[in-house]
């Protein structure tokens, strides 16, 4: 069986902001956090991938480039979930998944109905 996870990190969703909307369209950093309503610092940090796209983020962002919030929470939900997997291998203590012994699936089972 072949690994088929992506080799490549994901693009941070601030690169995304830097060079599909803020490039094309001439918009400065302190431009577009005035058209959010937000900390030209705070885009700076979205924008040099030094801070995730938050929920409040996605949708503001959202009603700025007529675009949805799940955009960019699936982008950001994808560079997150990519770094977690390789960072998992320094956990001092490995995550195991937890299996239900057979006595208690059967009695909970019979109790659901």
């Amino acid at each position: 069986m072949t690994d088929k996870r992506m080799t490549r990190p994901p693009t941070h969703p601030g690169a995304i902001l830097k060079y599909d909307y803020l490039e094309p369209l001439n918009l400065t950093i302190a431009k577009l956090a005035d058209y959010l309503g937000v900390s030209r610092i705070t885009v700076s940090k979205i924008v040099n991938e030094r801070a995730p796209v938050s929920p409040d983020m996605a949708v503001r962002l959202s009603v700025v480039f007529h675009t949805t919030p799940g955009l960019w929470l699936n982008l950001q939900k994808a560079y997150d979930i990519w770094h977690s997997e390789r960072n998992a291998e320094h956990w001092a203590k490995q995550p195991r998944p937890f299996s239900m012994p057979e006595n208690e699936a059967v009695h909970s089972e019979a109790t659901s109905s």
